[in-house]
């Protein structure tokens, strides 16, 4: 899965958390960059998705399948197979995540967090007409229309949506 490109989608309004989720701090690190690093020796390049530097999202506006659908752009014309998609607020990844999602060669997506996926470029033919055709601009509905696959990823995903999320998982167990 070298030629994959990782796409850290960055672009939500972070109504829940009250701030930019990106920027946040767990153990000194922003989650963005936490992101990052878990991502790095998984894929061939990344993009940030959805803010300044990084690529817009494709149409702006519409969540997560923006962000998708401007990295699965992006992939095709460096020639790379498929994009890796992961939100921001995601700060710890399984070292074989992108092996796992992409292992069949097709559309697949962690059960539970349908916004990790692995989306093959052929999309790109797919997804604009898509979007055109249909409001429903969730993740899970661009999955089902696509036939994408449910991933088991083999770990809990922790997912910061709020700020106590964010404390919760900076406690100390006990």
């Amino acid at each position: 899965m070298t030629r994959v490109v990782g796409a850290i989608l960055a672009g939500g309004q972070a109504r829940r958390f009250g701030s930019d989720k990106a920027l946040a701090l767990y153990d000194g690190v922003t989650l963005i960059d936490r992101i990052a690093a878990a991502l790095r020796p998984q894929v061939a390049t990344i993009v940030m998705c959805g803010r300044s530097p990084g690529l817009a999202d494709r149409p702006s506006g519409i969540g997560p399948l923006g962000g998708i659908a401007a990295a699965l752009f992006h992939a095709r014309s460096i020639g790379h197979a498929g994009v890796v998609s992961v939100p921001c607020d995601t700060p710890f990844l399984p070292g074989d995540l992108v092996a796992r999602l992409g292992a069949a060669g097709k559309p697949a997506y962690v059960a539970g967090l349908p916004v990790i996926g692995y989306w093959p470029t052929e999309l790109v033919d797919v997804i604009d007409p898509y979007l055109a055709a249909t409001d429903d601009h969730s993740i899970r509905a661009w999955a089902r229309h696509i036939g994408a696959d449910r991933i088991d990823p083999g770990v809990a995903i922790a997912n910061i949506n709020t700020p106590a999320d964010l404390a919760t998982l900076a406690a100390p167990p006990g």
